[in-house]
């Protein structure tokens, strides 16, 4: 992975300064090495700040094709890129390095942007084509890798990261709207927190030129109608399928020039990532593993016994709740957006520790849940609304069940207390998915802590969630199952826009990390989308297929375990922590008052209440006060304007 930049200029020239400015602001992503490109008329501008995973010593960027009249900038991987660089040969392109970012270069060539479905990874490139004088910019098909734009004096800026905009002069500023989505409810698609600053969706392409910009959609999930989503098989072949595929988006992300490890939890994700890692490695894979001082939370002892079971060489990494308050501000910086829970924070402090272990890449169980209804939102969708031939009263008892067996996930992955309206939502969908009611709940607890201006001008929108204006509800949710509905809407908002950010790219980036997911390898997606709700979630557990498919890898605590979310212990939990000690002086001060968006003597009198709150009201208001505390932070290190 590395960090890229491009300006596109329709008046004025590109300044070489501000490129290699913009370009050294990502030296964190790219630390191997960082090079710009100018065109000879200076309306065009690449930077690239390199991390050498493949072909350490030929594959700098920007790479030119034969006739130099198109160049590319890429950060990510692509898959099977061998065979691709035997066939472009074939065809009679000269290669200018053996990286496996060339062969997007000639695909294009050969394809133009049709070449997006050739290729298989996670990525965002930025291509410029002299012959077309178009430039061309995408993302993968999730939004594993980041890709940010902005215009400015009539210029169009690209870059990996918020922070690279603002290095190349895009201003600083708030965006209201953007602020209001984000606290309230999952954020946009292409919206960010900040004015200006748009993101490249997942699944789309950026084509730019001197008269015209637009952007289009190449891939989505493609949901069966319910109807043709029924049992045709045995629950065996559906597990060998989906074996298969997964087994096979984990043994190719297994291929560097450099060593591989992987992020290893008590969860079932990574420890089959691990189990089928572990066949195709010719030695024991380094697991790394964060461990908490809070047993609730702390995952350790199992990721051990899986380890052990794959002869895995087992890294434990403790983490203190003063560790995260130190690292906090530092993690935020990175991921330039708001966090619910310190999380990320914890595995930005895991990247540097891999770092330090002398690694690059590393495989990760992120995505899992996306795609297989992990989470327990989606397992109470399912008892909600697939109840056809069961009895309604075991129902009520499982919906129980589940409430008190996820006291961790409380206001972040299941409802909590009062409910906000979902009478458009179930106008448009013809139900709640429980996740958008887990959202609302969370807004609740935050309107008394808006400013009164800032709540009025935006609250109205209540209620009308951004997301459903911004996907194609008719063909893609439409006669589709409830819980695939849930997934969809899941996969389009919380999964791109903050846990691959919060939880992958950004924090592993922030130490030069290269994190390969094979679960959202898209083969491996377009296999389970195929198959039946029932695979997904059956009764109260979750993610059944996987289970199924990787029984032999894992170990039986880990078969028989039910999702528990990667999860810190909560800030606010014990008084006397440093943690607490921080989050307090954050909100009770001066960059909280300099917001116009929050009501900090609102805010104070709930700081003054947690004492008084039962370890589950603190844990579901502890999600509310990391979203005011990470807004804090993003104020103070970029001082950012309203």
């Amino acid at each position: 992975m590395c960090g890229i930049i491009a300006v596109f200029s329709r008046r004025g020239d590109v300044s070489p300064a501000i490129l290699d400015r913009a370009t050294e602001s990502l030296y964190h992503r790219g630390p191997d090495g960082q090079r710009q490109w100018i065109s000879h008329d200076r309306k065009v501008g690449l930077g690239h700040s390199r991390l050498s995973i493949i072909d350490l010593s030929t594959g700098d960027q920007p790479i030119a094709s034969e006739d130099e009249r198109t160049r590319i900038i890429v950060n990510g991987e692509f898959y099977g890129f061998e065979a691709i660089q035997k066939e472009l040969e074939g065809r009679g392109h000269r290669l200018r390095t053996r990286s496996d970012s060339e062969i997007a270069l000639h695909l294009y060539e050969d394809y133009g942007t049709q070449c997006l479905h050739h290729l298989r990874g996670e990525f965002a490139f930025v291509l410029w084509d002299q012959t077309r004088r178009q430039l061309v910019a995408a993302r993968d098909r999730f939004g594993i890798k980041p890709l940010f734009y902005a215009w400015h004096e009539d210029k169009l800026f690209l870059a990996s990261e918020a922070k690279a905009l603002w290095a190349a002069g895009v201003p600083a500023r708030w965006d209201e709207m953007g602020v209001y989505n984000s606290v309230s409810m999952a954020g946009h698609m292409g919206r960010t927190l900040y004015d200006g600053v748009f993101q490249v969706p997942p699944g789309y392409f950026l084509v730019a030129t001197d008269k015209h910009v637009q952007v289009n959609q190449y891939w989505d999930f493609d949901y069966p109608l319910k109807e043709n989503n029924q049992p045709k098989q045995p629950d065996e072949e559906y597990a060998e399928e989906f074996r298969a595929a997964l087994e096979e988006a984990v043994k190719i992300r297994l291929r560097a020039d450099v060593p591989v490890g992987v992020y290893l939890s008590g969860g079932l994700d990574s420890c089959a990532v691990l189990g089928l890692a572990a066949l195709h490695h010719p030695e024991p894979v380094k697991a790394f593993t964060l461990t908490f001082e809070q047993a609730a939370y702390d995952e350790g002892p199992i990721a051990k016994e899986m380890a052990a079971l794959a002869g895995a060489e087992f890294h434990p990494i403790p983490i203190r709740q003063r560790d995260l308050a130190d690292n906090f501000s530092d993690a935020i910086a990175q991921a330039e957006t708001l966090c619910v829970n310190a999380h990320g924070v914890a595995k930005y402090m895991l990247s540097r520790a891999v770092r330090d272990a002398g690694y690059k890449v590393v495989i990760t169980g992120e995505g899992s849940d996306e795609i297989l209804g992990g989470y327990p939102h989606f397992r109470r969708d399912m008892l909600l609304y697939n109840r056809e031939g069961q009895d309604e009263a075991a129902i009520e008892e499982l919906l129980k069940w589940l409430d008190q067996h996820n006291s961790v996930s409380r206001g972040l992955l299941l409802p909590d207390g009062e409910i906000g309206s979902m009478e458009q939502v179930k106008r448009i969908l013809g139900y709640a998915p429980s996740w958008i009611e887990t959202f609302s709940s969370r807004q609740v607890k935050m309107r008394p802590l808006l400013a009164k201006e800032f709540q009025s001008k935006y609250g109205a929108t209540e209620g009308s969630y951004g997301i459903l204006d911004e996907v194609d509800v008719r063909r893609q949710l439409n006669g589709r199952d409830e819980l695939n509905q849930s997934l969809y809407l899941w996969s389009k908002t919380a999964m791109a826009s903050y846990i691959l950010t919060m939880l992958g790219d950004r924090m592993e980036m922030a130490h030069s990390i290269e994190g390969r997911v094979p679960f959202l390898d898209h083969k491996v997606v377009e296999t389970i989308v195929r198959q039946p709700v029932n695979q997904k979630v059956r009764g109260m557990t979750e993610k059944f297929v996987l289970r199924q498919a990787v029984k032999d890898v894992i170990t039986d605590t880990v078969y028989k375990r039910q999702k528990h979310p990667f999860l810190s212990p909560p800030a606010t939990l014990n008084p006397d922590d440093t943690f607490n000690t921080y989050v307090q002086d954050m909100l009770r001060g001066p960059v909280l008052k300099s917001l116009p968006f929050f009501d900090q003597k609102s805010v104070v009198a709930l700081l003054d209440e947690l004492p008084g709150m039962d370890a589950g009201s603190r844990t579901a208001n502890d999600q509310i006060l990391m979203l005011l505390v990470s807004m804090c932070v993003l104020q103070e290190r970029y001082a950012l304007t309203a």
